[in-house]
């Protein structure tokens, strides 16, 4: 069907958002002659093939691995264990989509189908095959190449094994000793909430791996049935819910030779969480953490010995970030972290803060030989707050460098002399990937993704007295003069999910939702990331300050917008379903219906790395912070106020991140108070809804519910 005859649901759903097509996991070689990255064929396409750019002689991309042909045809096959690591990581693509290089980006393993796979990055290679499968046990699950490209270490059932580059010499390094034992692979925990998705870590000189060893045998088991199939067995999960036991996790050394291997040793009681791992010329790197989060120590390793070092020590009475690529080390050895001084987020090396209260750092992208490369936004000490803008820093010991222009959201990888940086603004759709040489352009990554039928046209805002970063989109007809509207508010809302963003592709729905004759507004309150500690920790105990910032940006945009404040409704996803639940019940007399997806209830059932952050141990916080922050109870509706509001409750009856318990729990409560809601269950639906049907039919019936609500024609 061409595009121009879609509907944007249809469209939005086929695409993936509009992410299908887009370049992706871009790799940059040392010497700056190549590029790797994923892409599919064009904008409806799911599988994914593995692609380079070669930047030597006229900047040419050439297909390297093509999933359709290795797969001849054949439909994918994914194991449990694949579509779990998928469903952490968010993955709703197919085909490949992850791969791991070595050190000079000139071999890439990726798996397809549950095979292992290695390919020739190098124009003209002397491999016997630009792509070959090699002839191990599986289903494979993330093979990574050694550092020197001779070797590939992957895991298979639980088990970690190492193969020669050629196909021959497979081996298990480690193997699990009980059915609870995994090795290589990230727990629950550090996937859903550390993002740490990796369990083992190759030395520089490719002697050794570092082996997380994790045991979830101390973890509660759950069950998660399909209502739909009742003849299909209930999948049985491992779900540290808060208050109760997390897997147990340790770290070995393994030299290749077989010498026998060595344990790295911390005081793993009183920092169970092993948040970062890195190795690099130094050694290993280790950063631990407290279960309450409020310490952590980074640690030297000796892999030989197993002793380990304090290189650093950070405590919070509220709780410690982890951030991307952090930490890391200079190559002269100095310690690289993002640390909260002086109530600026800032980068350090060693002792020394780099950055200033003008930039809030968000992660750090590279450490070269002479700067690092970090991503920013606007920090409290700003002279401008750059609402929505996210740049990409170059620090040094003489001061800072913007890499990116234009306002926009932008990232960057780099590879010695060579930065890829990827934007997207306002003005034009999806994200464009330009490759610079000394930060000159020399070629840009093609994007077959889709153009969306509709144009967003945010207005980017602050509101109130708070200052709240907030968006909003009126119908695309909209006249002064046409009277106010019927409003929308469509957050996420709560720690981690920046929505407020100066990106075309990120306010299509909510424009969507305007055109069907709303003033949508986006929020991000206290909580949300992007601007200084103090804003998104204000949270701690109280997720209840999210709801009080909507409130209060709502009312204070309606002084400047066409806001009908006798209807306002909220929708909203995961964190922002709580937030549209806890809306109608605790603030009726602002909001006037609701949509509820995938939302936590009853903060007591999810996980302990994320809940534990903001609300405490349950067994130690005080009894009345859980009962406050959830909307449910053993008692029923936790301080719902009098007056009824209409909500609709959506979710994934397979979702193993916020399980479906909520929703019934919430539903029966409602019932109990003779309070009118409907229930939508998604059968076979996880936490994502990659589905095309469903995606699309999600949206349509949320307008019919939000129109029927509110009163509308």
């Amino acid at each position: 069907m061409p595009t121009e005859h879609l509907s944007f649901p249809r469209q939005h759903a086929r695409t993936q958002r509009f992410t299908l097509g887009a370049p992706r996991a871009f790799t940059v070689a040392p010497d700056g002659s190549r590029v790797v990255f994923l892409r599919s064929a064009s904008g409806t396409e799911r599988a994914q093939a593995l692609w380079v750019l070669d930047l030597e002689g006229d900047p040419h991309e050439r297909p390297v691995a093509d999933p359709a042909a290795l797969l001849a045809g054949a439909g994918e096959q994914l194991s449990a264990a694949e579509r779990a690591r998928r469903e952490r990581s968010r993955e709703g693509g197919a085909g490949i989509v992850g791969y791991a290089v070595d050190e000079a980006v000139e071999t890439a393993a990726f798996t397809l189908s549950g095979r292992l796979y290695v390919a020739d990055l190098r124009p003209g290679g002397t491999s016997p095959a630009p792509v070959r499968q090699l002839d191990v046990p599986g289903p494979v699950i993330d093979p990574r190449p050694s550092p020197d490209g001779r070797y590939v270490a992957y895991t298979v059932r639980g088990a970690l094994r190492v193969v020669a580059a050629d196909g021959g010499g497979d081996r298990a390094v480690a193997e699990p000793e009980a059915e609870s034992v995994t090795y290589g692979l990230a727990e629950f925990a550090a996937a859903e909430e550390m993002d740490r998705s990796r369990g083992f870590w190759w030395a520089p000189d490719s002697s050794a791996l570092l082996v997380e060893r994790a045991d979830d045998a101390p973890v509660a088991r759950w069950w998660i049935a399909d209502p739909a199939r009742p003849a299909a067995e209930p999948a049985r999960v491992a779900y540290p819910s808060a208050g109760t036991p997390n897997a147990e996790v340790r770290l070995f050394a393994y030299p290749l030779d077989g010498a026998g291997r060595t344990e790295i040793g911390w005081d793993r009681k009183r920092y169970p969480y092993l948040a970062r791992v890195g190795w690099d010329a130094h050694g290993p790197l280790l950063l631990v953490q407290s279960r309450d989060q409020r310490g952590q120590l980074y640690l030297a390793a000796d892999p030989a010995t197993g002793e380990t070092r304090m290189v650093h020590a950070d405590e919070d009475p509220r709780w410690l970030d982890l951030h991307a690529g952090a930490p890391a080390r200079t190559p002269d050895g100095r310690l690289v972290r993002i640390t909260d001084e002086g109530g600026a987020r800032v980068l350090a090396v060693g002792d020394r803060p780099l950055t200033s209260d003008a930039f809030h750092v968000r992660g750090l992208l590279d450490v070269g030989a002479d700067d690092l490369l970090v991503q920013v936004s606007a920090g409290p000490g700003a002279e401008e707050s750059e609402t929505g803008e996210i740049h990409v820093l170059r620090v040094n010991e003489l001061g800072t460098e913007r890499v990116s222009t234009g306002a926009g959201v932008h990232g960057a990888v780099r590879g010695g002399p060579v930065t890829v940086l990827v934007s997207s603004t306002l003005e034009r759709p999806g994200q464009r990937a330009r490759v610079l040489r000394e930060g000159e352009e020399i070629a840009v990554v093609a994007s077959h993704a889709e153009s969306p039928v509709i144009a967003p046209r945010p207005t980017l805002t602050r509101a109130g007295k708070s200052k709240i970063p907030a968006a909003v989109l009126l119908p695309s007809g909209y006249r002064e003069g046409d009277g106010p509207l019927p409003v929308l508010l469509d957050p996420y809302g709560g720690p981690h999910g920046q929505r407020v963003l100066a990106a075309h592709n990120a306010h299509l729905t909510s424009q969507w939702f305007a055109d069907q004759g709303f003033a949508v507004i986006v929020a991000d309150g206290r909580g949300s990331p992007g601007h200084s500690p103090a804003w998104e920790k204000a949270i701690r105990h109280e997720f209840t300050a999210t709801l009080d910032d909507q409130v209060e940006a709502v009312h204070a945009l309606a002084e400047e917008f066409p806001l009908d404040l006798s209807r306002v409704s909220i929708r909203g996803w995961s964190y922002g379903g709580y937030l549209s639940a806890l809306a109608v019940l605790r603030r009726p007399d602002v909001f006037h219906a609701g949509i509820a997806g995938a939302p936590v209830t009853d903060w007591r059932l999810y996980d302990t790395h994320y809940t534990e952050r903001y609300l405490g141990d349950p067994a130690e916080a005080d009894g009345e912070v859980y009962a406050r922050n959830s909307l449910v109870t053993d008692e029923g509706l936790s301080a719902a106020a009098d007056q009824h509001r209409p909500l609709m409750i959506v979710h994934g009856l397979a979702d193993d991140n916020v399980v479906a318990a909520h929703t019934l729990r919430l539903s029966s409560a409602l019932l109990a108070a003779g309070r009118p809601h409907e229930v939508l269950p998604l059968s076979g639906v996880t936490h994502m809804t990659p589905q095309e049907q469903v995606a699309e039919n999600l949206l349509l019936l949320q307008v019919d519910f939000l129109k029927r609500s509110l009163g509308m024609a």
